[in-house]
């Protein structure tokens, strides 16, 4: 690599064979955005600039880790989420495209409302600080993972907003105070579905934020419901992202636990992916 235009060979030549095409491409502008700050634009003009020998060694290196099925969003120890920057370092759940729907959803409904919000297993607290950058009022989240919480504050701090973060382990422990919205992303992917599963996922992300038993598919939902029968305002609001497998039963448990105006929604990929429930 000698000259910006080199670059994108580099990645599709030393890349082919672990990811597609369309893949590789994403994945060199991501990374030269990252590192030089070029746009898709910014690659064409400045195609015959020189690459300095510092960026030569740190493209390098992006590639060697992608050979090994490492996340872009690791190597670079950062993502976008809902248009805000978020630090993401391994031990954290990187943040999907699928929860920015659930975010929009939530933030829809609660426009120029002033409401207290409660973000459940909160990971690099890419909901709860959207929320925050969007809505009004108060803003807490809990995570049982000491290394999610050291991200969620280091996001917290980095998008500027006044989030309360505390460490809580939701089967363990009991709910307290008064919300009017609590929302939850919780692990629902069955250990049975590990062997459908990328290895860019399996190998480098955290089992605790992904996976629970067979047996138990709503281990969390179900848990997380009672809680908030005890700590949800009238007409308070209970939002879930969940296993698609799992949309009819996951309504049907909502209802038997006196939630009303229950809704199922898919996402963009037409899968059933969000509940909400109001408690009366």
């Amino acid at each position: 690599m000698k000259k910006v235009s080199d670059i994108l060979s580099f990645f599709l030549k030393e890349l082919n064979g672990y990811y597609p095409e369309k893949e590789i491409k994403s994945l060199f502008y991501i990374s030269i955005d990252h590192l030089l700050g070029y746009s898709k634009s910014d690659t064409i003009i400045k195609s015959e600039n020189e690459l300095l020998p510092d960026f030569k060694i740190e493209f390098s290196e992006i590639v060697e880790r992608l050979q090994k099925k490492e996340p872009i969003q690791y190597i670079l120890m950062e993502t976008t989420f809902y248009g805000l920057p978020f630090f993401t370092r391994r031990g954290v759940l990187i943040p999907r495209p699928e929860t920015e729907e659930l975010v929009d959803w939530i933030i829809k409904d609660n426009e120029n409302l002033e409401k207290r919000y409660l973000d459940i297993g909160t990971g690099s607290a890419c909901i709860i600080i959207s929320l925050t950058k969007n809505l009004n009022g108060s803003f807490y989240a809990i995570d049982v993972s000491p290394d999610a919480l050291r991200e969620a504050k280091q996001n917290v701090k980095r998008n500027n907003v006044d989030v309360n973060l505390e460490q809580f382990d939701i089967l363990d422990s009991d709910l307290d105070g008064l919300w009017d919205v609590i929302v939850s992303n919780p692990p629902y992917v069955l250990e049975s579905e590990r062997k459908y599963m990328q290895q860019n996922v399996l190998a480098w992300e955290p089992k605790i934020a992904l996976f629970v038993r067979d047996e138990t598919p709503l281990l969390f939902y179900e848990r997380i419901a009672d809680q908030s029968t005890k700590v949800l305002n009238k007409n308070g609001i209970l939002y879930f992202e969940i296993n698609e497998k799992y949309g009819k039963e996951t309504v049907d448990m909502l209802a038997q636990k006196g939630f009303v105006n229950i809704e199922l929604k898919k996402d963009i990929n037409d899968k059933d992916r969000m509940v909400k429930a109001m408690w009366k």
